[in-house]
């Protein structure tokens, strides 16, 4: 008769049991269960053979982590037994919990057990260990305007070598081959294939699909060289806004440290950008799998628990106006960006930045003098002091503050000169005529001014942004450089195409590229009504009449302001390079062009600009 005993028994019932020596196979099984949470197998309990290494090998692959071991029940038969164990491992905050057997027998001073590696698993079988691995989420896509995905997993080729295809004393010498083919250096490249174990796959660099067929037919031919087919997160173009979504890869020490456990050495993760910003989000919840290994390295699963896949984040990016903006600017030689919002909402359609930025986000965080576009600002601040758009103003050939001269652009039209209206002044951007007014202006005017278009004042909106500064001035000469947009006043494109977007809303815009993420603003001195409809008519005689004159042709009802900025050191002539910028609205449309080098904003910005306008 067979006779299932708890593990716990009282003496009455241990009694009845049929074994020779009273609990005596309750007690092996409760040794048992203690030494497997301790993970220390006495010698004793397995007969003299202490199993110590053969445990250890099985559970060395679940890494640290100790189980919980309980005895569910015991049974005995002529001189032989079994103990079903209830076993619970803590992974990752999550619970892996079965039951197994363990097979005892009745040994002449007490009661024994039989090692299997069953009994740490029920399915494990000679040969065979436990291992525990990560199963990657898959990563959330950053999507534009409409739910368009911006980024997302896209095919690449992954090159490098195996080591399993090429003999130990000939694998830096394919290594060095191949970083010479691919065009990554040598030195690190050799020395990294070197360090890894002898049947790994050493990458040496990634490529899209179209970039994959300019590999040199010779790299197929060198011992060991793979190419892999996989997919990683990507942009539309390898440069698609790519300062402002950032890039995925391999994480760093630095990221691992700030992490606080989150990442892990080898895990990959967003390293820039909105993918740096948002990596917990859109990379999800990683989860995990044991499975048994044989020597063959095959797997078996036997538990997981599956990941959760990561939050899409949502932009305003429009990847149409986003492509054609980094075409216009694929052939500008100087540091150049171009934003573009819409100023009913705030919302950032384009963020682009020139092929000569080499990674620097001059669209929406570059600090730079925002020249005569600022005249918008000044013009406003001339507008609340009593001017209108058709007051008198002087326009001097040139100005001196406190020693310092002043004067127009060199090709500034003659006929400009003199006693002009303040609309010409603007449509024409005569210095003089601005910085001739600034008596109108009280302390603190102008940055109200700035303010109430979108200047000035900092908003987290998720993503680096500079909302540029409007300083008190600390001298006359300064005062006068700040309303012509110089002195210390900064801005970045993002800024301006505010500062235009406010004009074109008739209030306050501030922008925005995550859905989540719209601040309002609540200037001191808030735009009216009135003054946005005289800003517009301002910006609209640039094009009917002055410096932007050469949009007239294009469709829709445009007004624009150009805007150059001296900087820098003089070079060999003696002259200040120059920023150049221009801005225009249209319809529901505020565009801010920047070239850092520069001629004047009409020159070099305003190409750009009507190129994207068409």
């Amino acid at each position: 008769m067979r006779m299932l005993l708890p593990a716990l028994v009282t003496l009455s019932l241990a009694l009845t049991s049929c074994t020779s020596d009273d609990n005596g196979a309750e007690d092996a099984a409760d040794e048992l269960a203690q030494a497997l949470t301790a993970g220390e197998l006495p010698a004793a309990l397995f007969g003299g053979e202490a199993p110590q290494a053969a445990f250890d090998g099985v559970v060395e692959g679940l890494g640290d982590r100790s189980p919980e071991v309980a005895v569910a029940g015991v049974t005995e038969e002529e001189g032989s037994g079994e103990a079903e164990l209830e076993w619970s491992w803590e992974i990752d905050g999550t619970t892996w919990s079965y039951t197994s057997t363990a097979q005892l027998t009745e040994g002449d001073d007490r009661w024994e057990v039989v090692w299997a590696p069953s009994l740490v698993e029920p399915s494990l079988e000679e040969g065979e260990r436990l291992s525990l691995s990560t199963v990657s989420a898959a990563r959330g896509d950053i999507l534009g305007a409409k739910g368009f995905p911006l980024v997302t997993e896209r095919p690449v080729v992954r090159y490098g070598i195996d080591k399993t295809k090429v003999a130990p004393r000939l694998a830096a010498d394919s290594a060095a081959r191949v970083a010479r083919v691919l065009g990554v250096e040598v030195k690190p490249y050799v020395e990294a294939v070197r360090a890894a174990g002898d049947k790994a796959f050493v990458e040496a660099i990634v490529l899209r699909p179209d970039d994959a067929r300019e590999v040199d037919a010779a790299y197929s031919r060198i011992r060991g060289a793979v190419a892999i087919e996989d997919e990683m997160p990507l942009g539309l173009t390898r440069d698609f806004a790519a300062p402002i979504l950032g890039r995925v890869g391999p994480v760093t020490a630095e990221l691992v440290e700030e992490s606080e456990g989150r990442l892990q050495a080898g895990d990959v993760a967003g390293l820039s950008g909105l993918q740096l910003r948002y990596d917990e989000e859109l990379a999800g919840t990683t989860g995990i799998e044991v499975a048994a290994v044989d020597e063959e390295g095959e797997r078996r699963p036997l538990f997981n628990d599956g990941p959760v896949d990561g939050t899409p984040l949502r932009t305003t990016l429009d990847h149409r106006l986003q492509l054609k903006a980094e075409r216009v600017l694929g052939g500008e030689r100087e540091v150049a960006a171009l934003v573009a919002l819409r100023p009913s909402d705030g919302a950032i359609l384009v963020a682009a930045n020139g092929p000569a930025n080499e990674g620097l986000n001059a669209a929406t965080y570059g600090q730079y003098a925002p020249g005569s576009t600022f005249k918008l600002v000044s013009s406003l601040a001339l507008l609340r002091s009593g001017l209108t758009p058709q007051s008198p103003v002087d326009c001097p050939a040139s100005t001196v503050v406190d020693g310092k001269r002043f004067e127009n652009y060199d090709d500034y039209p003659p006929s400009m000169l003199g006693r002009i209206t303040l609309r010409q002044a603007v449509a024409h951007s005569c210095n003089t005529a601005f910085i001739e007014a600034r008596d109108r202006l009280d302390e603190g005017t102008l940055a109200a001014a700035a303010e109430a278009l979108g200047l000035g004042e900092d908003f987290d909106l998720g993503f680096p942004a500079y909302f540029g500064q409007v300083p008190a001035p600390e001298s006359e000469t300064e005062a006068a450089a700040d309303l012509i947009g110089q002195g210390r006043v900064l801005a970045s494109p993002l800024t301006m195409a505010a500062v235009a977007g406010s004009v074109a809303a008739g209030r306050t815009v501030v922008p925005h590229l995550l859905e989540e993420t719209a601040p309002g603003a609540e200037p001191d001195v808030p735009l009216t009504g009135a003054e946005a409809r005289a800003l517009r008519g301002l910006m609209r005689a640039v094009v009917t009449e002055g410096s932007g004159s050469f949009l007239a042709g294009l469709p829709g009802e445009i007004g624009a302001k150009t805007g150059t900025a001296e900087h820098g050191e003089a070079g060999p002539g003696g002259s200040l390079p120059t920023h150049a910028w221009m801005v225009a609205t249209r319809g529901d449309l505020a565009v801010a062009v920047f070239v850092e080098n520069g001629t004047s904003g009409s020159s070099t910005a305003g190409p750009l600009l009507e190129a994207f306008l068409r």
